[in-house]
């Protein structure tokens, strides 16, 4: 069966996750992929947003996307174009863990997921006509140290190696606009709202918004015109921001190089 585009989502069973993809799903013109790690929230998941959009083309992946390997194994599996990529998947233990191949996960899973999903994906998007990634990122960032990103001098602190792994985000989708613009690939990085998610909890922090409200831009700018006619932008609350991140060349290029030593 043909759809208009494809849209895949990851973390998609977090609140942010959740509204994002039953906003791209409601207007009913494309097909949702979420990415998940448990089975039984997926699929909770998915029959809440097919009961409350009326969208039956909404289906679930599992993989972890702390490990590499899961990444290419996932997009091996993957058939026909993709047309808007959105990167949400995000965790914030308190104690410092790793992830199955060794690697501090907030850095695993918020940085390195996000660099090795669009590398794996970029044929699928360059088959698409105007396809997107939207990063979502955060105004809470900044503390990048590129020469101790998993902590191992620096003591683990989960809401350092967050603002940290936001702040790279927002530099790798500064990286990943130039390197595809000439394949069509527009890559845009946004802050979504302040909602009281387990994320957020983790922090230290409640949440003054709703899920879809802290979905809107995202989802904005995954099926408006903003996020297919400019790229290498940062957006809050439907507007582009200056980010002082993206602008420091050295350090964007440093932080890509590194994302790819990784493999």
């Amino acid at each position: 069966m043909s759809y208009c585009s494809r849209a895949l989502v990851t973390g998609a069973t977090g609140a942010i996750g959740e509204a994002i993809a039953r906003g791209l799903a409601s207007d009913n013109e494309r097909e949702v992929v979420l990415v998940a790690r448990n089975r039984e929230k997926a699929e909770r998941t998915v029959q809440r947003i097919r009961h409350e959009t009326g969208n039956h083309h909404v289906r679930f992946e599992l993989a972890d996307l702390s490990r590499g390997g899961a990444i290419d194994d996932f997009a091996a599996r993957w058939d026909g174009p993709l047309h808007i990529l959105v990167n949400n998947a995000a965790v914030t233990p308190g104690q410092q863990e790793e992830s199955p191949e060794g690697v501090e996960l907030q850095f695993a899973t918020n940085v390195l997921a996000y660099y090795r999903m669009i590398r794996a994906f970029t044929p699928y998007l360059f088959a698409a006509e105007g396809s997107q990634v939207v990063n979502v990122a955060s105004y809470w960032a900044g503390g990048l140290d590129l020469d101790d990103l998993e902590f191992r001098r620096r003591r683990y602190n989960n809401d350092a190696a967050y603002r940290q792994s936001k702040q790279a985000d927002r530099m790798l989708s500064a990286a990943f606009a130039e390197r595809l613009s000439d394949q069509g690939i527009c890559v845009n990085a946004c802050h979504p709202g302040d909602v009281n998610s387990t994320l957020s909890n983790n922090l230290g922090f409640g949440g003054h918004q709703s899920p879809e409200e802290g979905a809107d831009t995202p989802v904005w700018l995954a099926i408006g015109s903003a996020g297919t006619e400019t790229t290498g932008c940062y957006f809050e609350s439907r507007r582009a921001v200056p980010c002082s991140f993206s602008k420091d060349r050295n350090m964007v290029e440093r932080l890509f190089d590194v994302c790819e030593a990784y493999g």
